[in-house]
């Protein structure tokens, strides 16, 4: 009689802990199905940031599985849960994808998403005849394609596609589009939504400098434009101050009253100009999007700032003396202060220095807006994250977590320039 009430006693606890389990499950399974671009963005438990990962100074040779991961670990410890990516003509993005659904299998804990990026191009783009802004690349409709394959293989990672990168904008003169095919493609996904081909839940956009978006001059306020503002979920805008340290400069340089203040303190007030610069290029595309009657989200899909210039000139010694690791840090801080108390994601540009964008020219600072080395090493917006064991065992490229100039922030200063201050810029001819 024992034997058989232990057994009976056996089952019960058995059934009761298989519906504790599988009531678990389904709160887990609830849970993912609730975390929506619509909950993520804006969110700053949700940080999101731009990731490549090319370590090499060619994308001939791509990141390996296990890099990736090494990569998203490092990441994910940084408190980075929205990566946003570029394209799906190489084997980058479909491999994060990849590593992030096998991250997650391997601890469930592991938290990832991704705005996945598809690359749009004007005929002839990349060839050596001369592109044709007018018309589109037939490659497009096939990385349109793509994107919604892997959206629907990764539903519990992709929540966001974004259709063009810089795609609109008219000094992209190697490739950009009229406004027209942006729209032609934004349209398409939403009506695969409305199909039910793609997740209804997948928000669409583009992701394209402020001047793309109306918030730049009359010769970007086109009807397709317009439209394609009331067609997107969300808009996503860039916004890059340090280049217009060289293009636009009237706001860098320190005032006459900064002139007794300390190296640090004036740096402080540039950063700070600049990060008024970057508010007021979101504030036009507000403007001109609220002018149209157009109610939308609003999130900045790049910004960043150049840790080193040798060679371009623009921004190092000899230009704007905009580019140092310490520069960016503050303007990392001050970015990322603001954005999350406003409710905007920021997907911070960028995550890893990557030496192919400029792969003649390794001193240039298309290479440097890494907030870490190609190596590992974290630059001075992220010392502290260092002194708090944040990438303890963690490694990249074999190398252990560490401080650049090996943490002394005398050392790093030596590297920082000062600007020409704004009565000198005034003066200049």
């Amino acid at each position: 009689m024992k034997k058989h009430f232990s057994i009976l006693i056996t089952i019960i606890i058995g059934l009761v802990s298989s519906c504790q389990m599988k009531q678990v499950d389904k709160q887990v399974m609830e849970v993912e199905k609730k975390v929506t671009a619509e909950i993520i963005l804006g969110n700053p438990e949700y940080q999101a940031m731009s990731y490549g990962g090319y370590r090499q100074n060619t994308r001939d040779i791509q990141p390996t599985l296990d890099e990736l991961k090494d990569d998203l670990r490092i990441l994910s410890a940084m408190g980075i849960k929205l990566l946003r990516t570029y394209n799906l003509q190489l084997a980058q993005a479909p491999n994060i994808l990849k590593a992030i659904s096998e991250l997650k299998q391997e601890d469930p804990s592991f938290e990832m998403y991704v705005m996945l990026g598809a690359w749009i191009d004007c005929l002839n783009a990349w060839t050596e005849l001369p592109p044709d802004h007018n018309q589109e690349s037939p490659d497009n409709a096939a990385e349109i394609e793509r994107a919604i394959a892997y959206a629907n293989q990764y539903p519990d990672i992709i929540k966001i596609i974004a259709v063009g990168n810089e795609a609109m904008v008219k000094w992209a003169t190697s490739y950009f589009v009229q406004p027209s095919v942006i729209l032609k493609w934004v349209n398409y996904l939403q009506d695969q939504k409305a199909s039910g081909r793609l997740n209804q839940d997948v928000w669409i956009t583009s992701s394209d400098n402020f001047a793309s978006w109306g918030g730049g001059s009359d010769e970007y306020h086109v009807e397709d434009l317009n439209n394609l503002i009331k067609a997107v979920d969300f808009i996503s805008l860039h916004t890059y101050p340090m280049h217009d340290t060289h293009y636009n400069p009237v706001f860098w340089g320190f005032t006459e009253e900064e002139t007794g203040l300390s190296e640090a303190e004036k740096v402080e007030a540039l950063m700070q100009r600049s990060l008024e610069y970057a508010q007021a290029q979101y504030d036009s595309v507000r403007a001109y999007v609220n002018g149209l009657g157009v109610d939308k989200p609003f999130h900045i899909g790049e910004t960043g700032w150049a840790s080193f210039d040798a060679k371009n000139r623009h921004y190092g010694i000899t230009g704007s003396r905009a580019s140092d690791e310490y520069k960016e840090a503050v303007y990392h801080r001050l970015m990322r202060e603001w954005t999350n108390e406003a409710g905007i994601s920021c997907f911070y540009f960028e995550a890893f220095d990557e030496p192919w964008k400029d792969s003649h020219n390794p001193g240039g600072s298309e290479n440097h807006f890494g907030l870490f080395t190609v190596d590992g090493k974290a630059k001075h917006a992220l010392w502290s994250m260092v002194d708090e064991g944040a990438f303890d065992g963690l490694t990249r490229n074999g190398n252990p977590i560490t401080k650049t100039y090996d943490g002394d922030l005398e050392k790093l200063m030596t590297d920082v320039a000062l600007p020409t201050s704004q009565l000198e810029l005034a003066a200049t001819p």
